[in-house]
């Protein structure tokens, strides 16, 4: 509890105990008057300030405009009636505080939950100075600087392991409680805790650049995208709050005035003015002003703790409508790590043809290349290779210890006039040709990962309708996959370009209330995240562009991970539903009430605080996601 909070418990149990001590003094006339005003004003002094500012201000029209409308007119008319029974009115005014103070507690618990459930913003940087460490402000660390994280420490800033061996733990980043292993020459994000080994890393970005900030940044300034739900409620609230002043103002006047004059009987002012100020009190938009964004603030803090960046409410409003979820194939529902599955047709032993493939394409850097160079298992002497010449599109020729050797394609192949035995196994074909002969081939495939099939599974069972993956691998091989995988319609051989035009193409068919999510990588796919209604990137934790490009964002690469963000968005907007329901249906029952002269001021607070504080209550389950 801050100690604004408490000010305001201290004075509302001053309050209390006053309200409660004058129950049993006798007093009577102006020493009443001034008695009751004691605890009127401990309570309510704050309110009455809110809407003098407020009627100062030309914004009249909000909750403490009608309180104090409402609590000043019931004293006026004990004044009135001579009654001296003000007890109602600091009741009223009490118990609109204990609902005020309620409310600040539950936001300020579920801010503190969500800054728990994100504790990854580093204190510190250690920076090891003539032998010894010294602590230093992470935003004073250079990029290139050598800092140290010791066991138990968060690492403070992206960068490089330059030495020691260790285990991270990424559960505050990802959601996920499986640590990882770390060593020299691995890239490493802040926000991660190192559990074992000491070590050494030379940083790659400034601590603003870093993404323990920018995911913390994101996170905070997830509320300034407002929901189609928040913009409702808002202009519900606009629109809503002058129209119930009117409507008590109608009823303080227009049934005496009837009554006096069309019926000739008495007019009962004080009557209908209690009804009017009883109104006033029930119609409090409160419990939908309060408790909406705060679904939306929580359901964001508990996506964010299970590894799911969501930049706005509107974004996560968006999930929870899709209909259609279309996937990049490469690094999302497949590994992106291509190997070696097989030798076929070998002139040779395969260890010495995976040797001359390895040479062969020593100078590139392609993820063909290096899974060949992988599966060969062993250091490669590029003394060895010469008249290296690459053919685009086709593979690449040399000369290894002077013997030509040619790996690629069956273009290639036809292009060197050297006849293959085609190959019927599903990935990517090298074909061989050592000294002028075919050598056989090596069939190279991309893994799917672990999780993708129970992934699409997932996506089915969540309602999702259809899914489609767009890839730009050939026919063969991205069918097999989406067979494999399950998933319903399948585009190859695309360029970036034509995956946008295919996401087009998809928007203008689909139903218009229904959302089209596009799951990539985040950093090959930016145009075609940019252009679905959400974009998430997978697999992104550390990628900047990945958390420029994409609305929401997803910190581990388990396509699992794809169900649980509409699960959490559907969850929390369910809990938006139910209070818009709620409230509203409450409030309209309790003004016909209140109308009528059923409902009494104690009643009309009882109702008004009651619907805030279970709203605020329901909303406040969107933080527990863990189960989902």
């Amino acid at each position: 509890m801050n100690k604004k909070q408490k000010t305001m418990l201290r004075r509302i149990l001053a309050a209390a105990a006053m309200l409660i001590a004058l129950q049993f003094i006798p007093a009577a006339g102006a020493l009443r008057f001034v008695l009751y005003m004691i605890p009127y004003f401990t309570i309510g002094y704050d309110i009455l300030i809110k809407a003098g500012k407020g009627i100062k201000n030309r914004q009249v029209f909000d909750e403490s405009f009608l309180m104090a409308v409402a609590t000043v007119g019931a004293i006026a008319l004990a004044l009135y009636g001579g009654s001296g029974d003000y007890t109602e009115a600091i009741a009223v005014m009490l118990f609109y505080q204990v609902g005020e103070w309620f409310q600040s507690c539950a936001v300020g618990k579920s801010r503190r939950s969500i800054s728990e459930l994100m504790d990854i913003r580093p204190d510190y940087a250690n920076i090891e100075r003539d032998g010894q460490l010294e602590q230093v402000d992470p935003d004073e660390v250079e990029i290139g600087s050598i800092i140290v994280v010791q066991p138990g420490e968060k690492v403070p800033i992206d960068g490089m392991i330059v030495e020691g061996v260790s285990t991270l733990n990424t559960s505050a980043l990802t959601g996920e409680s499986l640590p990882r292993d770390a060593q020299a020459g691995d890239a490493i994000i802040s926000g991660c805790i190192n559990m074992t080994g000491v070590l050494r890393i030379q940083t790659t970005k400034e601590f603003g650049e870093s993404t323990v900030s920018r995911i913390l940044d994101l996170v905070e300034n997830a509320s300034s995208r407002k929901s189609r739900s928040e913009a409702f409620i808002s202009r519900f609230a606009r629109i809503y709050t002058p129209a119930v002043c009117y409507a008590a103002l109608a009823l303080a006047f227009l049934p005496p005035i009837v009554r006096l004059a069309a019926l000739g009987l008495p007019a009962d002012w004080g009557t209908w003015i209690y009804r009017a100020l009883t109104f006033l009190v029930i119609s409090c938009p409160c419990a939908l002003v309060i408790s909406i964004p705060l679904s939306f603030f929580a359901g964001i803090g508990g996506a964010s703790s299970a590894g799911v960046l969501v930049k706005g409410s509107n974004y996560l409003e968006a999930l929870s409508q899709a209909g259609i979820v279309v996937f990049d194939k490469t690094g999302t529902l497949t590994q992106g790590v291509f190997e070696v599955s097989g030798i076929h047709h070998s002139e040779m032993e395969n260890e010495k043809l995976l040797e001359y493939a390895a040479l062969a394409e020593s100078a590139s850097s392609h993820p063909i290349s290096r899974s060949l160079q992988r599966a060969y298992g062993r250091e490669l002497d590029r003394s060895r290779v010469s008249d290296i010449q690459e053919i685009s599109g086709n593979g690449v020729t040399a000369k290894v210890d002077g013997i030509p050797v040619a790996a690629g394609n069956d273009k290639l192949m036809e292009h060197l006039g050297i006849s293959f035995i085609p190959c019927h196994s599903v990935g990517t074909i090298i074909h061989m040709a050592v000294n002028g002969a075919y050598a056989g081939h090596i069939l190279i495939s991309d893994i799917v990962k672990p999780h993708s099939k129970e992934a699409l599974a997932a996506l089915k069972a969540a309602g999702i309708r259809r899914t489609v993956m767009l890839t730009g691998d050939s026919r063969r091989v991205a069918e097999a996959v989406a067979e494999e995988l399950g998933v319903d319609e399948v585009y190859s051989e695309l360029l970036p370009a034509d995956k946008v035009a295919k996401v087009e193409e998809l928007l203008k068919a689909k139903p218009a209330k229904e959302k089209l999510a596009f799951v990539g990588d985040g950093i090959n796919d930016a145009p075609v995240l940019g252009r679905a209604d959400i974009g998430i990137a997978m697999g992104a934790m550390g990628s900047d562009a990945a958390i420029e490009a994409a609305d929401v964002v997803l910190m581990d690469d388990d396509p699992l991970q794809i169900p649980k963000a509409i699960r959490i968005s559907r969850k929390c907007l369910g809990i938006v539903y139910q209070n818009i329901v709620f409230a509203i249906g409450i409030k309209l029952i309790c003004l016909a009430l209140g109308a009528v002269g059923i409902a009494n001021m104690w009643l009309a607070i009882f109702a008004d605080v009651g619907v805030m504080i279970l709203a605020v209550l329901n909303a406040i389950r969107a933080l527990f996601v863990k189960k989902l």
